[in-house]
């Protein structure tokens, strides 16, 4: 969804009536389980990869550089 979706779809929410917001609003908790969902699975992938401590070792490599 881009900007202009997104703005369209908080004017949408606006001017609807009742159900229609509610219908609005059920769509956006769904569409934020869905992306929990995806976001945990990609988290519980990189984990069983390693790849969450090959980044750990990139952000500490980085922040080093930093300091």
């Amino acid at each position: 969804m881009n900007e202009d979706d997104k703005k369209e779809f908080i004017e949408d929410f606006k001017k609807g009536d009742g159900p229609k917001r509610l219908d609005l609003w059920d769509y956006a908790l769904a569409q934020q389980v869905i992306w929990e969902n995806i976001i945990a699975d990609m988290q519980k992938i990189a984990h069983e990869q390693g790849v969450d401590k090959e980044l750990d070792k990139l952000i500490e490599d980085d922040m080093k550089g930093v300091e």
